[in-house]
């Protein structure tokens, strides 16, 4: 099967490049390298360098079946900054990829959207069916890519799923600059034998996400019959870690910030729609998973 992968060279994108070459799909990449390393392309797969929010994307998507939307500009402080660019990026860049992929006839769209879209709820766990709430503008951002994507499905047919992401982590992490995730920037003080800096008094909570599973998540949305056009699905650990916990896990030095303001209380995800409907259960638990990223030098 010939699939396309927009931010192939990128964190989440190369694994899922990996995972595809390696069952034998004939896999095309689509990704500018603004945020991706050709170091994580894998060989096997062909590069179309293109930027999604501007190129024509219908040459790089003919005779494919499967579009796996990965490609953004992510983390909430770079979209805070730059609103306008973000946007480009994330809101026209995912726009303009599903009416290339309705007019390249593409059977099924997998858009990779954020846990963030749920900001703050009275409730946990996150269950599908919460409104959004949006704290951001990458929050937003990524929930206009589900509007638009569950648009699609109702009025052009293009069979999309929107999956939605809980704090992944692994290898190939963004581990410099200033848009990381909090366990990349623990693990860069820590080498660099600094104090950890929590913002706020560390007892707000993640579902940290192994990319593996998030992987697995993207392959079986794919392929699974019981998924509704424009379905929307938690991808999970269905577990809070606290900031706290996870400065002890990578040990040293703990120093407190003000809080930033724009960040959700505590996250949690329901995972039993992506268990129903996918068959798909996580599978690395956050202690061996962040281990494996120490042992590894982070």
């Amino acid at each position: 099967m010939r699939v396309v992968v927009t931010g192939g060279a990128g964190f989440i994108g190369s694994h899922l490049v990996d995972a595809l070459l390696a069952r034998g799909d004939e896999v095309v990449v689509v990704d500018n390298l603004s945020t991706g390393k050709r170091e994580y392309l894998n060989p096997g797969a062909r590069l179309v360098q293109a930027d999604v929010a501007r190129d024509d994307l219908v040459p790089a998507l003919a005779g494919a079946e499967v579009v796996f939307h990965t490609a953004a500009l992510a983390r909430v402080p770079r979209s805070i900054e730059d609103p306008v660019g973000t946007h480009e990026a994330n809101v026209t860049g995912t726009l303009r990829l599903l009416k290339a992929a309705v007019d390249a006839r593409i059977r099924r769209f997998i858009y990779s959207s954020s846990s963030s879209v749920y900001g703050d709820q009275p409730t946990l766990p996150l269950t599908e069916d919460m409104v959004p709430n949006p704290l951001n503008p990458y929050a937003c951002q990524k929930y206009m890519g589900e509007l638009y994507a569950r648009n699609f499905a109702r009025v052009y047919r293009l069979h999309t799923v929107s999956l939605r992401y809980f704090n992944v982590y692994g290898p190939r992490q963004a581990n410099e600059g200033a848009y990381r995730l909090v366990i990349s920037i623990f693990l860069d003080q820590r080498r660099r034998g600094v104090p950890l800096t929590i913002h706020g008094d560390g007892e707000q909570t993640r579902d940290f996400t192994h990319v593996s599973d998030v992987v697995q998540a993207n392959l079986l949305a794919a392929a699974s019959p019981d998924v509704a056009p424009g379905e929307v699905i938690n991808v999970g650990a269905g577990r809070e870690v606290s900031i706290n916990a996870v400065a002890r896990l990578i040990g040293g030095p703990v120093v407190h910030q003000p809080p930033r303001g724009f960040d959700e209380r505590y996250k949690r995800a329901s995972i039993e729609k992506a268990q129903r409907l996918l068959g798909w259960q996580p599978r690395v638990r956050f202690e061996d998973g962040l281990r494996a990223l120490l042992e590894a030098g982070g």
